[in-house]
């Protein structure tokens, strides 16, 4: 079986070698064995779970929500409730981001259309921002 070098592991798995290094610090990927110039070296298995956490990642899940779905994914014979709970809840996370960018959104639009490309003494935008009272969405 071909052992893998930390930036081989970089490289195929999409994540920098001090994040791979960090990973191993807190306990998300096993520490690799060591080859006898003392190099790390990875198995397959390393870069699957690589992958996952990267995956995770990008999707916004917290470490220690990553860390229980390695856990469950260590042992599959398990129900799958955890694995729902924890998706479900970063699901609410992002609605309630979605929600919040959205009156964002409306918010901004608010000031550009309020915007008579006058002087900056007349400026909407600048209006807003200076007073947040101003802001239709201030209470939310």
């Amino acid at each position: 079986m071909k052992k893998i070098t930390i930036g081989e592991a970089s490289r195929e798995s999409g994540v920098k070698v001090p994040t791979i290094r960090y990973y191993e610090s807190i306990g998300l990927l096993p520490e690799p064995n060591r080859s006898e110039g003392n190099q790390r070296s990875y198995e397959p298995a390393d870069l699957r779970r690589l992958t996952f956490i990267r995956h995770a990642r990008e999707l916004g899940f917290e470490v220690e929500a990553i860390r229980t779905l390695l856990t469950l994914q260590d042992d599959p014979n398990q129900s799958c409730a955890s694995a729902d709970a924890i998706a479900k809840a970063r699901l609410i996370e992002v609605e309630h981001r979605i929600r919040s960018l959205m009156a964002l959104k409306a918010e901004l639009e608010l000031m550009v259309e309020g915007c008579g490309h006058g002087r900056v003494d007349q400026c909407r935008v600048i209006e807003v921002l200076a007073d947040h009272g101003q802001c239709s969405h201030a209470h939310h």
